[in-house]
């Protein structure tokens, strides 16, 4: 199977890291990495995002270990719009967040107006930090938790939880 996702991954963090287990799992992953114009449009919040390139360099050593795991290939391509690559012939399965799916629908939509085949999309559930919120990189770039939800402690070394 070839599989499709995208995403900013600014920082990738364990919320990713389940999208692209699910993705290599499944087949062949082709990743869009949004570009430095869109990666700022797609952010629900005022944040600062990183460079494509320095995004894609640290993309690229995530998605090989997954890749060398299950012994499938992959590629990034530059996103420079929302459905991107997603809308193009050759892809069978869409890994999607649960607040992406509606993306995914909206990709499903322009599939059909260009005569493509919907795409499967599978939902993968979010990953939780340990106070039990979702973990984000807006969490992660904002000090609160680390990339794999650990809540950051304050100056005293203690974490929120141990209070």
């Amino acid at each position: 199977m070839d599989v499709v996702l995208g995403g900013t991954f600014d920082p990738v963090h364990d919320g990713h890291r389940a999208l692209f287990e699910r993705a290599f799992e499944l087949g062949d992953v082709t990743v869009g990495l949004t570009d430095d114009n869109l990666a700022p449009e797609t952010r629900s919040v005022d944040r600062c995002v990183r460079s494509f390139k320095e995004r894609k360099a640290d993309l690229e050593l995530e998605l090989r270990s997954f890749a060398e795991k299950h012994g499938r290939e992959f590629e990034i391509r530059e996103l420079t719009e929302p459905t991107g690559v997603a809308t193009e012939p050759g892809f069978d399965v869409l890994v999607v967040s649960p607040e992406t799916k509606d993306g995914g629908e909206a990709v499903n939509g322009v599939r059909e107006q260009n005569g493509l085949p919907p795409l499967e999309i599978e939902v993968v559930e979010h990953r939780y930090a340990e106070d039990g919120e979702v973990i984000s990189s807006t969490r992660i770039v904002a000090g609160e938790i680390d990339e794999h939800g650990n809540l950051t402690p304050d100056a005293d070394g203690r974490s929120p939880i141990q209070k």
